[in-house]
């Protein structure tokens, strides 16, 4: 039986998991550098021991609302960045809290539910029932390809 490892996390106080194989590290959190004319869901950049790499708030990715840190001074960074690799591509993803690495059996995977609306609904891969809810799949090809959002 094929297994999915999912790094997980916390965003908004939904649970949430990325593929592990895409995920180079977690890190605590960064000072982040402000790029002018940004989108709102880009936080600007941080350096990883020499590597300048984008931050994506990915609450706001996921038309979530405005993330609270958006009122903190970036100064005083606050959550985790999950630092995911995608082809070529580095960013760094903002989240609230991280999890464990959790194994689950591929044939407990099931589609998006349809209350899901908007971004995440085009943003999540499905979602794998737990005793207190769900634990709900990001693509991580998407979150990257802003065009197909």
């Amino acid at each position: 039986m094929a297994e999915q490892q999912l790094c997980t996390f916390w965003l908004n106080k939904i649970y949430f998991g990325i593929d592990v194989r895409q995920v180079q590290e977690v890190i605590r959190p960064q000072v982040i550098t402000r790029v002018p004319l940004t989108p709102p869901d880009i936080c600007g950049l941080i350096n990883l021991r020499g590597q300048i790499i984008p931050v994506i708030d990915l609450q706001q990715r996921l038309d979530m609302g405005k993330s609270a840190r958006q009122n903190i001074q970036l100064e005083e960074p606050q959550g985790f960045n999950i630092v995911v690799c995608s082809d070529s591509e580095v960013v760094s993803l903002l989240v609230d809290d991280v999890g464990d690495v959790l194994e689950f059996p591929e044939n407990t995977f099931q589609a998006p539910p349809a209350t899901l609306q908007g971004r995440m609904r085009q943003i999540l891969t499905g979602a794998y029932p737990l005793a207190e809810g769900f634990l709900l799949v990001v693509d991580t090809e998407k979150i990257l390809n802003v065009k197909v959002i």
